[in-house]
């Protein structure tokens, strides 16, 4: 490949990727069309981080598609302070552990929970769209779900005290993930087994980028099936556990 084939190769991977690869320039600069797209991105990813999801709207989405929902809140009081307090989002308020009390030792096999996370444009497109594909392998596995439990102001870790209070086999954290300039809109799914306060993130396995143009919901909840039928066989989650599902020999 000669130096003058370059640019146009480099070109050919803006089809590939949304990655910021291949810019055009103006001499030495930016050009004014990537400056602004940037500008653009920039604001999406701030305005999803500070997206407030409708909670009542969701629960009732929720209910539509068949699905029984709790809306619980972190300790977190306000989105000011969730963003400066990561440790208040990963803990229950009074209210929201007294939501659960109806729950409490209901032993499901799965605790759904969707928080909204850092971008709850994210959880407010598509998060129904996930426990509904996952709901449906969830039924041909036999396994028994709980309501959902919808958290507003959470973290992944507020997944632990829940399904702990619901003496749950594993938690499946719904989240929405911190935006980038390319995805401002992608899920994140994180699967714990035998969730209790304390519990790391290396005890976790994440299905990440859920969103149009990365993973479909339909190929998360695919792999989510496998990774939480492993877990229950093996008793862990986390970097003891594998996704080997794209491979022809399920082990």
């Amino acid at each position: 490949m000669t130096q003058l084939d370059l640019p146009a190769a480099y070109r050919r991977l803006r089809g590939l990727t949304d990655a910021r690869v291949a810019l055009d320039t103006t001499g030495s600069s930016l050009a004014t069309s990537e400056l602004l797209a940037f500008q653009y991105d920039w604001a999406q990813a701030r305005d999803a981080v500070h997206f407030a999801v409708d909670f009542p709207t969701l629960a009732q989405q929720m209910s539509t598609a068949g699905f029984d929902s709790v809306h619980v809140a972190s300790a977190a009081s306000s989105r000011p302070v969730y963003l400066r307090r990561p440790d208040l989002g990963r803990r229950l308020s009074d209210d929201g552990a007294a939501q659960l009390a109806p729950l409490e030792g209901s032993a499901p096999d799965v605790c759904l929970v969707v928080a909204d996370g850092l971008s709850g444009l994210a959880v407010a497109e598509h998060s129904v769209e996930l426990v509904r594909a996952f709901s449906q392998r969830a039924e041909r596995q036999g396994w028994r779900l709980s309501p959902v439990i919808l958290a507003e102001q959470g973290r992944v870790a507020i997944g632990d005290p829940i399904g702990s209070a619901l003496s749950a086999r594993l938690t499946v954290m719904i989240i929405g993930e911190r935006p980038g300039l390319s995805a401002a809109d992608s899920l994140g799914a994180y699967i714990t087994y035998a969730p209790r306060p304390g519990r790391t993130d290396a005890e976790r396995n994440c299905i990440s980028n859920i969103r149009p143009g990365g993973q479909s919901p339909e190929a998360a909840a695919d792999t989510m099936t496998y990774l939480i039928r492993h877990a229950m066989v093996q008793q862990l989650t986390g970097i003891g556990l594998k996704d080997q599902s794209h491979t022809l020999i399920d082990p």
